[in-house]
């Protein structure tokens, strides 16, 4: 077992390896390179991504990366589409294939196959000189001088190059195509930049109660009203139109003060001119109407009629900060 310094030590040293092999990529990035990212942009069909062993797994990764970014992609395994996947190609696809020594048998075999079906090959190889080099129409070259681990072939250096260079093919296709972050939204509703750009008041606020009170309430009302709700707040109504709002804190206010509660009504505490927003205001923008006045709901107004209101709470349950 190595000490804690050594350690340490073998982790600095595989991270300063692999950055010196990202670096080194910039001397790749050539012709071939620019041309295979204008072929996949002007594509019709889809591309599809190969490769075995770990380069497998990097063109999997690949794949999800383009297709969240707007450039549809698939799959595909070497060693299967040797054994029957190959149908997977369609005419006007363009098939990536991923190796870092380009000589491997099952590349060997679906190389041919592939160039018998007429695709466009994009080779992405650490061996410039190899089967899958001289046999592709575009090479991208992903060679580093070492793996990190001395004398251990495991793919390390090299699988990190290929996944950046995956990277670069696909940020250079968001922004040829105009990729923003509204496209981006669109391939993920589930997550929170898909929220921010989507999520309504009208999608949180409807699920909650709709606590209200008339503007000549007496307070047992309102205290009523705004512990059955349990929204720690309640709207002040006068013929359905808001006039004001009165919340927890107002009414621990009012009881600080030397008044006769009997006789005090909801528009003797209520807070007038309340912040208010439309059932349309997205999620995120009325969290900035929130944070900036230090509140925690606002009522929703839809056509000058009470609608009900959003919780500081509802936003936050959706992973928006």
């Amino acid at each position: 077992m190595k000490s804690i310094k050594d350690i340490k030590q073998i982790a600095l040293d595989t991270i300063r390896l692999e950055a010196v092999a990202i670096s080194n990529l910039e001397n790749f990035i050539n012709n071939d390179f620019a041309s295979s990212v204008e072929k996949i942009f002007y594509c019709k069909g889809r591309v599809v991504i190969t490769g075995i062993g770990k380069s497998a797994i990097i063109a999997s990764k690949i794949v999800s990366t383009l297709n969240s970014t707007g450039t549809p992609a698939i799959f595909m395994h070497a060693a299967d589409a040797i054994h029957g996947d190959l149908g997977i190609v369609q005419n006007d696809d363009i098939v990536i294939c991923i190796s870092n020594s380009g000589n491997t048998p099952e590349i060997k075999v679906l190389v041919p196959m592939l160039k018998s079906l007429g695709a466009c090959l994009i080779g992405m190889t650490g061996n410039s000189k190899s089967f899958l080099a001289r046999q592709s129409d575009f090479v991208i070259n992903t060679a580093v001088e070492s793996e990190a681990a001395p004398g251990n072939p495991a793919p390390t250096t090299s699988t990190t190059a290929q996944l950046v260079m995956g990277d670069a093919i696909a940020v250079c296709l968001l922004q040829c195509r105009g990729f923003s972050q509204k496209d981006f939204a669109r391939y993920h509703p589930g997550g929170s930049l898909g929220k921010q750009l989507y999520l309504k008041a009208e999608d949180l606020y409807v699920v909650n109660e709709k606590p209200a009170v008339d503007i000549n309430a007496d307070i047992k009302t309102v205290i009523i009203e705004i512990s059955g709700k349990r929204l720690g707040s309640t709207a002040v109504l006068d013929k359905n139109k808001i006039v004001g709002v009165i919340t927890d804190g107002d009414l621990r206010r009012m009881l600080e003060k030397d008044l006769n509660i009997a006789t005090l009504k909801a528009k003797d505490i209520m807070g007038k001119n309340p912040k208010t927003i439309s059932p349309h205001t997205m999620a995120v923008d009325a969290l900035q109407i929130m944070r900036s006045h230090n509140i925690t709901q606002l009522l929703v107004e839809d056509g000058g009629t009470y609608a009900g209101i959003l919780h500081l709470h509802d936003i936050l349950q959706e992973g928006i900060i």
